[in-house]
């Protein structure tokens, strides 16, 4: 029996970080699915984290696993799909190390992804945006803070885990104010910021205090903002922002509903795809391609350029009920009374 944990913390703490050059975000998100599937494992098997071993995770545990992830925790189908790909990335990395488990191997890879539903994309309207970013208070240190986050999110179409990373030599508040982004795949990008979001920044910056964090946004307890912290902060501002705005209270308001509000905007504003896709920082055009699909604009023109099929004139009359009252009935069954 070959022990899990050694092989385990070598590809969490080599292979993606040093080998792959996997970004910190990949590497938490990979560590969390790891860290769901021992502690549901241990319980399972009746044994603690440490003491499992490779060959009880074959292909039927972590299907077992899988499905406890869409019932018990009420995952998604891209949630589950997540888990899946950081588990057949481990299985790689073992094929190696342990052939004896080759087979095993083998079987888990060829665990199927489960088709996912493309729904459209929440964003949020104008009047709801602005509602939002009104929500904090300037006055206090927090509310500075928040005001800028939500300022730079929405302006900036940022992934919360970009956000949360920013760091102070990202930021440039000269004349031509710009923010450098490290985004998915490792890909940077500069992105221009309005004169309002370079005000809050200002304002931030200048309530910020000294401190040891390199980010540029801190908590209460000067120490890097983290992704559930931001999630934190935009449900409460959100709670706030539906008094003037109700139409929020109907809403699912997350982290990345901002990032889909600025495509939104952006992609009825300039009309261009490739525009929105070079400021999100998207590899490809079909990633981008969400966005039409929610964007009414482009449908209404094909529908003001198209002529529609002619009715042919008429209407419904009904029957004379003397005239139906003499029709035959079925066979049988006399006339119609």
């Amino acid at each position: 029996m070959t022990l899990l944990a050694p092989h385990l913390t070598a590809f969490l703490a080599e292979r993606l970080p040093r080998e792959r050059g996997a970004s910190v975000h990949t590497c938490d998100t990979y560590a969390y699915a790891f860290k769901l599937l021992v502690t549901w494992a241990a319980a399972r098997f009746g044994t603690t984290p440490a003491a499992l071993t490779l060959e009880q995770l074959d292909a039927s545990c972590l299907l077992a696993f899988l499905e406890h992830l869409e019932v018990a925790r009420k995952n998604s189908a891209r949630s589950r799909n997540a888990r899946l790909a950081a588990l057949k990335s481990f299985a790689r990395f073992v094929e190696y190390r342990v052939p004896a488990c080759l087979e095993q191997v083998r079987r888990i890879l060829a665990i199927p992804m489960k088709k996912a539903d493309a729904g459209l994309v929440g964003y949020l309207t104008r009047a709801e945006m602005q509602a939002l970013l009104d929500a904090p208070d300037p006055h206090t240190r927090a509310g500075a803070r928040d005001r800028a986050m939500l300022h730079l999110a929405c302006a900036g179409g940022l992934r919360v885990s970009e956000l949360v990373g920013l760091r102070l030599e990202d930021l440039r508040l000269d004349a031509a104010a710009t923010v450098r982004v490290l985004g998915k795949g490792r890909r940077e990008r500069v992105l221009p910021l309005w004169k309002t979001t370079t005000a809050t920044l200002r304002g931030w910056l200048a309530v910020r205090g000294p401190t040891t964090a390199p980010t540029l946004f801190v908590n209460a307890h000067a120490e890097p903002l983290t992704r559930a912290g931001f999630a934190h902060v935009l449900a409460h501002h959100v709670a706030t922002a539906a008094r003037a705005a109700p139409s929020l209270a109907a809403k699912r308001v997350s982290p990345h509903v901002l990032r889909h509000t600025c495509a939104m905007h952006t992609l009825e504003a300039t009309g261009d795809l490739r525009k929105v896709a070079l400021w999100l920082g998207h590899a490809t055009l079909q990633s981008t391609e969400v966005y039409v699909r929610a964007d009414p604009t482009e449908k209404l023109d094909m529908l003001r350029g198209t002529v529609p099929p002619a009715l042919r004139p008429g209407r419904f009359r009904p029957p004379d009920q003397l005239i139906a009252s003499l029709q035959p009935a079925p066979k049988g069954r006399g006339y119609v009374k």
